[in-house]
């Protein structure tokens, strides 16, 4: 019996997708809109501000709320690709007191909004490199979140300062298959490290999503800092597939004006990962 249409459809091996907080659009439902301006095919919906308060403020806790962007996401045809708990990049992952929770209130969003894949950044405070110190609580708080995550089913990715190689160490310490890489281009750029060989250090299987950009500057397709086709070129040979999520690359000249920033790199991503 032949297959039916619906059945034969298959998503793209690379989907585009942008950050809400990054848009200006931080838990708000015209955030949706936004991104089907920019023609990006989904969103990464953030958990809210954190600062020093014992909580994100998160509005998606409230079931009428998440029903909304639910629907919106649905009307509009606008996937969630994941939800971040951006407020991490300043604060310690490691030291707070209320890390556990934050983490089960980010869980628990994703369950309700069956989204699979979380953005964490171990952040400023969290940094590795600088702060050697806080490994074993943050190994340990990883392997907590590890636990929480598989009942849930769920991943949550970490971003690092580490290099590929070092962070492989660190994946394989925490040994949880529900804690990958959520890899971001601009920390092995801002290093000098080669993009491609530290996608292939990682391997596919370790990489959940990527920040498909660099820090703010210039465009993407201006960018003589990443050959995007040789990106391409790499995760095709890996077998990689997944959302590229784009979060910075805004033109230095005109950094504040959301849609033309993000629609110039949403279309030069689709150039290279649609064509």
């Amino acid at each position: 019996m032949p297959c039916s249409l619906a059945g034969m459809w298959k998503a793209p091996r690379y989907r585009i997708a942008v950050c809400d907080w990054m848009i200006l659009k931080r838990q708000k439902l015209g955030a949706f809109q936004l991104t089907k301006e920019i023609g990006a095919d989904g969103l990464e919906l953030d958990m809210g501000g954190l600062g020093d308060r014992p909580a994100f403020d998160n509005k998606l806790r409230d079931a009428a709320t998440r029903q909304q962007f639910l629907d919106k996401a649905k009307e509009l045809n606008i996937a969630i690709s994941s939800i971040a708990m951006s407020g991490f990049y300043a604060q310690s992952f490691a030291e707070r007191t209320e890390t556990p929770d934050l983490v089960q209130d980010c869980i628990d969003t994703m369950v309700a909004m069956k989204v699979k894949i979380a953005f964490l950044p171990l952040g400023v405070k969290g940094d590795l490199v600088q702060h050697p110190e806080l490994r074993p609580q943050i190994v340990q708080r990883l392997k907590e979140a590890g636990v929480k995550a598989k009942k849930a089913g769920v991943i949550i990715g970490i971003e690092t300062a580490l290099s590929a190689a070092e962070e492989v160490k660190l994946l394989d310490e925490i040994n949880s298959k529900h804690i990958q890489s959520y890899f971001n281009f601009s920390n092995a750029i801002r290093e000098g490290r080669d993009l491609a060989q530290e996608l292939r250090t990682l391997g596919r299987h370790r990489i959940c999503q990527i920040h498909c950009t660099n820090t703010d500057g210039v465009w993407l397709e201006n960018d003589p800092k990443i050959n995007m086709p040789a990106v391409k070129k790499t995760l095709d040979d890996m077998g990689w597939s997944g959302w590229l999520v784009i979060e910075r690359s805004r033109d230095a000249n005109d950094p504040k004006n959301v849609k033309k920033n993000f629609s110039a790199n949403a279309a030069y991503l689709k150039s290279i990962f649609h064509a």
